[in-house]
Order: structure tokens, then C-alpha cells, then sequence
């Protein structure tokens, strides 16, 4: 059984009970003033009695909030149908409460007759009827001034209980609020550290990747620096080697036209004959590019 169900159930169990009551409260002031003792007097019943109509309501307003939260369409119809019916019971209290009202007036004007009558006759019993009736008259002033005193107690207990409710409501709710926030901050508190770490990670990467964009960039400037180089040396050798056979070819011509002045036969002389040149071991030719 889910709390609101249990809650229906306490409200009816109580509805019964305050219902029992009222109705006692109500046969009470039908029957005031057909004896000449009475227990309580008739503000202090209808005191009681408007209390327990009072007290039937909050019990209908409670139920009518209940009943659209049970859990079951059956629940909800029985819950209607017993609303409909507390509603009935109350108008039925409510003038019943009237006529009892109008039977202890007509009650209290009997007796208030058979008393002067009482009075009036002569004798004896008239005498004590008459300070019987006097200091019964002063000890139902002296209660009703207590029981109204007690209804201005209660009534101020009931607003300061009231009021104490609300404050713990409202601080009940201040409470949530704070709970809230401070949730809120701490959410908020962990996406700036989360941020803070991601902007030192970024950081630490730029400064990484400066880094490498240096180093990388050294390395092609010395890689540049190192084919230049290179391809310097061979242009050196290649106008070394040119220029030696040239030289070569020239000394074959001075040979040659000497030769043929002095009468010796040097052979056949090619013009597209290339002179050896040696070449250091230690300088390999080689492309570079």
C-alpha cells in the first residue's frame, strides 16, 4: 500500500470518528434544557460542535486533494463517490445542528415558564428554588467566562502552530534552494577545473608544436645548406676537369706540330681522345641531387 492510499484510509478512519463526535455534540444541544443539571453549556457545545464541522472539512479537502493521486480509476470513482457522500453527512449535520439549536431554545423557554411558575407560588420550596436557581445561574456565568477564556487560548495556540508551520515550511524550502545552489556551485566548480586543465594541456601542446616547428625548420635549413654545399664542390670539379682537357688537347697540339717539324711519326692523334685525369681516391663523384 503506496502512501496516498494510506492516507485515504487515515482520513476515513478519522472522518468516522469526528463524525461520532459532531453527532454526539448535536443530540447534546437537542436535549439542553430538559433537566435541570447539565454538564456543558450550550456556547460550549456549540463550540464543540462547530470545531467537529470544522474538523469534517479539512477531512473532505484532504481527500478531494488525495483522490486524483491514487493509483487505480476504481480508487479514484470510490474516493468521488465518498466525497459526494461526506458532503451530503455535513449538510445533513450542519441542519441538523440548526434544529437542534431551535429544540434547546424551545427546551430552555419550558423551563425558564415551569421556573417562574416555581417562583411565583408561595411556601418554602420557592425559597430554595429561588437560591438554588441563583447560585446555579452564577456558576454557569463563572464556566461560560472560563470556557470562552479557553476557546481564546486555543484559538491563539492554533494560529501560533499555524504560523510555527509556516516558518518551518519556508524553511524547509530556503533549505532546498541552498541545497540546490551549493550542487549547482559544485558543478560549475568542476567544469572550471576541468577548463583550466584543458587550457593547460593546450598550452603545453603550443608550446610543443613551436618547438617542433623550430627544430623541423632548422633541419631543412641545414639540409638546404648541406645540397648547396654539395653541389658547389661538384661544379668546382667539373670546371677542374674541363679545364684540364682543354690543357690536355693543347699539349697533343704542340707535340704533334714539333713532331712533324723534327720527322717523327707519332701515329695518329684522335681529336675526341679524353687526357686521364687522376682523381684524389678520397673525393668520390657523386650526384648529390
Amino acid at each position: 500500500m503506496d502512501e496516498v492510499t494510506e492516507a485515504v484510509e487515515k482520513a476515513k478512519k478519522d472522518w468516522e470518528e469526528t463524525y461520532g463526535k459532531t453527532l454526539d455534540y448535536i443530540k447534546a444541544i437537542e436535549d439542553y434544557g430538559k433537566s435541570s443539571y447539565q454538564k456543558d453549556s450550550l456556547p460550549r457545545l456549540n463550540g464543540l460542535a462547530q470545531d467537529g464541522l470544522a474538523l469534517l472539512s479539512s477531512l473532505q479537502f484532504n481527500l478531494d486533494l488525495l483522490a486524483p493521486q491514487l493509483p487505480t480509476d476504481e480508487d479514484i470513482q470510490s474516493a468521488n463517490n465518498t466525497l459526494e457522500s461526506w458532503k451530503n453527512q455535513i449538510q445533513s449535520l450542519r441542519s441538523s445542528l440548526r434544529n437542534a439549536n431551535l429544540q434547546a431554545k424551545a427546551n430552555m423557554r419550558k423551563a425558564a415558564k415551569e421556573e417562574r411558575e416555581l417562583l411565583l407560588g408561595a411556601g418554602e420550596e420557592s425559597t430554595i428554588r429561588r437560591r438554588n436557581l441563583q447560585t446555579k445561574a452564577g456558576m454557569t456565568s463563572a464556566a461560560e467566562n472560563i470556557t470562552e477564556s479557553l476557546r481564546r487560548s486555543r484559538q491563539l495556540m492554533v494560529q501560533e502552530v499555524e504560523r510555527n508551520t509556516t516558518m518551518l515550511l519556508t524553511n524547509e524550502e530556503s533549505t532546498g534552494v541552498l541545497k540546490k545552489a551549493e550542487s549547482e556551485y559544485k558543478g560549475h566548480r568542476s567544469l572550471l577545473m576541468r577548463t583550466r586543465n584543458l587550457l593547460s594541456t593546450m598550452q603545453r601542446q603550443d608550446v610543443l608544436d613551436r618547438i617542433i616547428l623550430i627544430v623541423g625548420f632548422v633541419l631543412f635549413s641545414c639540409a638546404v645548406l648541406y645540397v648547396v654545399s654539395k653541389r658547389i664542390g661538384l661544379l668546382k670539379l667539373q670546371r677542374t676537369v674541363t679545364a684540364a682537357i682543354k690543357a690536355g688537347m693543347a699539349g697533343q697540339a704542340n707535340i704533334g706540330q714539333n713532331a712533324a717539324e723534327d720527322g717523327i711519326n707519332l701515329g695518329p692523334i684522335h681529336d675526341n681522345a679524353i687526357p686521364r685525369v687522376e682523381v684524389p681516391l678520397e673525393q668520390h663523384m657523386h650526384d648529390e641531387l
